[in-house]
C-alpha cells in the first residue's frame, strides 16, 4: 500500500432493488471493470486503479447488502487485500460476514452470499461470530493477518470495532512477529532465496510485493502505522526511504496489474509470454544485445533488490521497537561495532562515510560470529548511503583487498556474498559483477539471471565443502574438503560467467578479468594460472563427458593433456558439477553425474602414470564382471562363448555391472531366435536401464526409439554395440517424462520387456513422429538449430552432431531420418540441457562417403530440427 495513491475516480452506483437481476449486475461489473482498464492504459496510475477497483466493489457490496440484509446488528467486513482498499483486477474479493456472538447465519445471509456468486463476483467469503474470529486468529496466524487488514464495508460498525479490540487484547505482538518472520523465511526458501528467477513470482518471490505487505502487517500489529508516511512519521524509516519504497512498489504494482489484464485472471508469475507483451505496452526499446523484455526484467530485478533490502531494514527496526528495553541485549565488540539483539550495529552511523574500509570489516565480523543473525537497521542504512564510497580508490586500497580475500577464505561464504550482493556491495567492488546484475540468459537451460547463477554455483561449492552435506555427493565432498586453498575454486566460480552479455567469448573475457583481479589481490602465480584456466575452460569437461566417447583412450589422453595435472583435474571436476547444478533443477541428473565421475576417475589414472591404463582398465572390468556373473552362474567357463563375440571396445564402452548383467542374461542364448529385452532399475539411481539384444538389422534403433516415445520415456543415454557375429547389443538409460507414472516399477519393466520385443520382432519401417509441443522458452527465445557432419577418429565413420530446441518426438524423428538415409548407427550420445538438445551419432554408410551425400543428409536433418 502506498501513500502516494491519488483519490479514486467516483464510481457510478449500480441499479439495485426490485428491478435488479444478477444478469444486470454482471453487465454493470463488466462495464465498470472495462472502464477502469481503459483508464489505466491511458494514464498508467497503478495506485489509482487499485483504489478505484476497491471502491466500485464497495458500492456493489453495499447495494447487495442493503437489498438482502435487513438485520442492523450484522456487519460486512473486507479482509485481506480487499480489506486494504487496494484491489487488483482479478484478485479475490475476500469478505467476512460478522455476526454477534451466539448468532448463526440465516436465510438472508445465505441469499447475500448467493447473490455475490450469481453476479459473477466469485468472492472468498466466511461467516463467523466475533468469538469464532478471535478463536481462529489465535490458532492460525494467516487468519489473524487477514483480520489485521479488515475494513468496514456495510452494516453495524460497532461490531467490527469490538472485534478489533478483542483481537488486539488477545494478540501477542512478539509472537505475531516471530510467526511472520518464520513465514517469510519459509516463503523465501521455496524460491531458494533467489529473487532473480527468469520467470519470477512478482508477489511471493524475495523482493516481491509480499515483502512490503509483511512490513505493514507487523507495523499495524504493533500500532506503529498503516502506511509508509506513518512509518516515516514514527521514525521507523526516513522520508527519503519512504519515497524510495513508493517508487519501487509502484514498479511491481504496475507489472502485476498488467499481468492480471494480460492473463484475464489472477496471475503473479512474469512468464516469458507476458514479459514480451508488457515491454511492448511500455514501449521499451532494446539496447545493444538486450531485448526490450530484458530491459523490462532488469527494471523488475532492480526494484526487487531494493524491496528486499528495505524489507530487511524495516524488519530490523520494527523488531527493535517491539522489544522491551529489559530484553534488549547490547554487547560492545570494539569502538566501532556492537551486537544489539543478535544483529551487528554501528556505534556511529557515520562510520562508513569516515572510514569506507570498515564496510568489509562489517562482513568479516558477520562471518566470524554465528550468533549474529544479520545487520542492524542502522548498519543497513549506513551501507546504502556509503555505496558510492566503494570506488576505484577503495578497490585499490591494499587493506580492502586483503579483507575481501579473507571473506573468500572464511566460513559462511555463501551467506555473506549473498548479502554483499543484495546490499549492492559486491557489484560496487566488482564492477564486472555489477554489470550482470539482473541480466537475463536465453540459452534454454539457465533459469536464473547471470548474477544469481554465479551465486548458486558458489553455494554448491560451499555445500561440497561442508561435512553436513556429505550425504548428497560423498565423493565430491571428499575431493572438495581435501582441496588446498579452495578460494581458487570460489574465484573461478565468481568469474566464470561474469563477462556474459559483453559480446565476444565470455570465457576469454572473464579469464582476463580474473587474471587482473587475482594479480591485484596477491595470489601466487600457480593459483592465478589455475583460476584463469578454470574460467577459460569451464565448459570443457561437460562437453567432453556428454559429447565425446569417454571409453575411447584417445579422448581420455587428449583430455588428460589439456588438464595437465591432478589438481587442475580435481578443480575442473568440482567446478563443472557445481556449475551444471546451478543452472536449473531440471538440467542435472544422475546420468550426467556418472559421466563426469567416470571421466574424472579415468583421467586421474592417466595422470598418475598408468601408461597401460586402457589395458588395465579393461582387465579390471572383466575381473569385476566375471565376479558378478559367477554369483549367479558359479560353473567356471560359462561366460566364454558369449565373450568370444565381444572385443575390447565393448569392455571399454560398458561398465562392469552392465557386463555382468549382460553375461548372466545372454551366456546361454548367444544366438537367440527372437530379440531379448531386459529392464532394471538404473544402477545410477534414476530411471531405468534397458538392454536390447537382437540380430542386427536396419532401423532397429529407430524402432526402439519409437517404442520409448510411445511409452512417454526420454532417452537420457544410449550405448550402441554390434557383436562380431552380427547381433546388436544396445543399452539405454530412460527417464519417464512424468515423475509419477502410477505404475509399480515391476509392472513398468515387464511392459517394456514384452512390448519392445514385439516391436523389434514386427520389423517394418519406424513410425513417423508428429511434432511435439514446443516449450514456452523455445517459443520466445529460439536457438539457431545446427547440424554438423565431421570425420570420426576411426576411418569410415562420421560424427553427426545436432544442436537444437528439444521437443517430444525429436529423437525419433532424427532416428527415422537416419534410417531412411540408409545409415548404420555405431554409437549415440543423447544430451538434454533444459529445453535444448545436443545429440551426437557415430554413423557409417555409403551416402556419407561423398560431399554431396553429406550435404543432403545435413539438409534433411536441418529440416527436422527447424520444424
Amino acid at each position: 500500500m502506498s501513500d502516494s495513491a491519488a483519490a479514486p475516480a467516483r464510481a457510478r452506483t449500480p441499479r439495485t432493488g426490485a428491478g435488479s437481476t444478477p444478469v444486470e449486475l454482471r453487465g454493470w461489473i463488466k462495464a465498470r471493470r472495462e472502464e477502469l482498464r481503459e483508464k489505466f492504459f491511458r494514464r498508467g496510475d497503478p495506485q489509482r486503479l487499485l483504489a478505484a477497483h476497491a471502491t466500485f466493489v464497495d458500492l456493489l457490496l453495499q447495494r447487495i447488502w442493503s437489498e438482502c440484509i435487513s438485520d442492523p446488528t450484522l456487519s460486512l467486513v473486507g479482509v485481506g487485500g480487499y480489506g486494504r482498499g487496494m484491489l487488483f483486477p482479478h484478485s479475490d474479493v475476500d469478505v467476512l460476514v460478522l455476526l454477534p456472538d451466539g448468532r448463526t447465519a440465516d436465510a438472508a445471509v445465505e441469499r447475500f452470499v448467493g447473490m455475490l456468486w450469481d453476479c459473477g463476483l466469485e468472492p472468498g467469503h466466511s461467516v463467523r461470530t466475533i468469538a469464532e474470529c478471535v478463536e481462529e486468529a489465535a490458532k492460525d496466524v494467516t487468519v489473524d493477518t487477514s483480520l489485521i487488514e479488515s475494513r468496514q464495508i456495510a452494516g453495524d460498525p460497532e461490531l467490527m470495532r469490538t472485534l478489533d479490540t478483542r483481537l488486539r487484547e488477545q494478540r501477542s505482538v512478539r509472537a505475531f512477529f516471530e510467526a511472520k518472520f518464520q513465514e517469510q523465511k519459509r516463503r523465501h526458501e521455496r524460491f531458494q532465496d533467489a529473487a532473480y528467477n527468469l520467470e519470477p513470482n512478482i508477489k511471493e518471490s524475495p523482493g516481491g510485493l509480499r515483502d512490503l505487505q509483511m512490513v505493514l502487517w507487523l507495523a499495524r500489529a504493533a500500532g506503529l502505522g498503516q502506511s509508509w508516511k506513518e512509518l516515516a512519521a514514527a521514525g521507523i524509516i526516513t522520508p527519503r526511504e519512504a519515497a524510495s519504497i513508493t517508487i519501487n512498489e509502484r514498479v511491481q504494482t504496475d507489472l502485476r496489474i498488467r499481468l492480471h489484464y494480460l492473463a484475464g485472471r489472477r496471475e503473479d508469475r512474469i512468464v516469458f509470454d507476458h514479459q514480451i507483451e508488457i515491454a511492448r505496452q511500455l514501449k521499451l526499446k532494446g539496447k545493444g544485445a538486450m531485448a526490450p523484455s530484458d530491459l523490462l526484467m532488469r527494471r523488475y530485478y532492480l526494484a526487487a533488490k531494493a524491496i528486499w533490502r528495505f524489507n530487511q531494514i524495516l524488519l530490523a527496526n520494527l523488531f527493535d521497537h517491539v522489544t522491551p528495553a529489559s530484553e534488549r541485549k547490547v554487547t560492545q565488540i570494539d569502538e566501532d561495532f556492537e551486537v544489539a539483539n543478535f544483529t551487528l550495529a554501528l556505534r556511529d552511523e557515520d562510520l562508513f562515510e569516515r572510514s569506507p574500509g570498515k564496510i568489509f570489516e562489517t562482513f568479516r565480523k558477520l562471518q566470524d560470529d554465528r550468533k549474529i543473525a544479520g545487520l542492524a537497521a542502522n548498519t543497513l542504512r549506513a551501507l546504502s548511503r556509503a555505496l558510492p564510497r566503494i570506488d576505484r580508490s577503495f578497490r585499490e586500497e591494499p587493506e580492502n583487498r586483503r579483507l575481501f580475500m579473507e571473506i573468500l577464505r572464511s566460513d559462511r561464504l555463501t551467506w555473506t556474498l549473498r548479502r554483499m550482493s543484495r546490499y549492492g556491495v559486491l557489484g560496487r567492488y566488482l564492477p564486472a559483477f555489477g554489470r550482470i546484475v539482473g541480466q537475463m540468459q536465453h540459452d534454454l537451460f539457465h533459469v536464473y539471471t547471470v548474477d544469481e547463477h554465479i551465486l548458486m554455483v558458489l553455494r554448491n561449492l560451499r555445500r561440497f565443502a561442508r561435512r553436513k552435506f556429505d550425504h548428497e555427493y560423498p565423493f565430491l565432498s571428499q575431493l572438495m574438503q581435501e582441496f588446498a586453498r579452495p578460494e581458487v575454486l570460489y574465484l573461478a566460480a565468481l568469474f566464470h560467467d561474469i563477462a556474459k552479455g559483453r559480446g565476444g567469448d565470455h570465457s576469454t573475457l572473464g579469464m582476463r578479468d580474473a587474471a587482473r583481479f587475482c594479480k591485484e589481490h596477491g595470489l601466487s602465480k600457480p593459483d592465478i594460472d589455475l583460476v584463469t584456466w578454470l574460467v577459460e575452460q569451464h565448459l570443457v569437461m561437460s562437453a567432453t563427458a556428454q559429447k565425446q566417447d569417454i571409453s575411447d583412450p584417445e579422448v581420455i589422453s587428449q583430455f588428460a593433456t589439456l588438464v595437465k595435472d591432478e589438481r587442475t583435474l580435481t578443480a575442473i571436476y568440482i567446478l563443472t558439477v557445481a556449475d551444471i547444478r546451478g543452472t536449473s533443477p531440471a538440467v542435472w541428473n544422475a546420468w550426467k553425474g556418472k559421466l563426469l565421475e567416470d571421466l574424472f576417475k579415468i583421467t586421474r589414472r592417466v595422470l598418475r602414470g598408468e601408461a597401460d591404463f586402457a589395458d588395465s582398465w579393461v582387465a579390471g572390468k572383466k575381473d569385476e564382471a566375471l565376479r558378478i556373473f559367477q554369483q549367479y552362474v558359479p560353473d567356471p567357463g560359462r561366460h566364454e562363448n558369449f565373450w568370444k563375440q565381444l572385443d575390447d571396445h565393448y569392455f571399454q564402452r560398458f561398465e562392469a555391472n552392465e557386463i555382468g548383467w549382460h553375461t548372466r542374461t545372454l551366456w546361454s542364448r548367444v544366438t537367440p531366435d527372437a530379440p531379448i529385452v531386459r529392464a532394471r532399475l538404473s544402477p545410477i539411481g534414476e530411471g531405468l536401464q534397458v538392454m536390447v539384444y537382437a540380430a542386427d538389422q536396419p532401423g532397429v534403433f529407430a524402432r526402439i526409439t519409437s517404442f520409448f516415445e510411445r511409452m512417454q520415456f526420454d532417452v537420457a543415454a544410449a550405448k550402441i554395440y554390434t557383436t562380431s557375429h552380427g547381433f546388436a547389443l544396445d543399452s539405454f538409460q530412460v527417464l519417464p517424462r512424468s515423475r509419477a507414472t502410477g505404475e509399480h516399477y515391476r509392472d513398468l519393466m515387464q511392459k517394456i520387456e514384452s512390448g519392445l520385443v514385439a516391436r523389434i520382432a514386427a520389423g517394418g519401417p519406424p513410425e513417423s513422429s508428429s511434432p511435439g509441443r514446443v516449450s514456452r522458452w523455445v517459443k520466445h527465445f529460439p536457438i539457431e538449430p545446427k547440424v554438423t557432419i565431421t570425420p570420426d577418429r576411426r576411418p569410415g565413420r562420421w560424427m553427426i552432431t545436432v544442436s537444437c530446441a528439444d521437443r517430444p518426438g525429436l529423437l525419433l524423428a532424427l532416428a527415422r531420418e537416419l534410417h531412411l538415409q540408409e545409415l548404420n548407427l555405431i554409437d549415440a550420445r543423447v544430451t538434454t540441457l533444459g529445453a535444448r538438445a545436443e545429440d551426437a551419432f557415430v554413423m557409417n554408410g555409403a551416402a556419407l562417403g561423398t560431399p554431396e551425400g553429406r550435404a543432403r543428409i545435413a539438409a534433411s536433418l536441418e529440416k527436422i530440427v527447424s520444424a
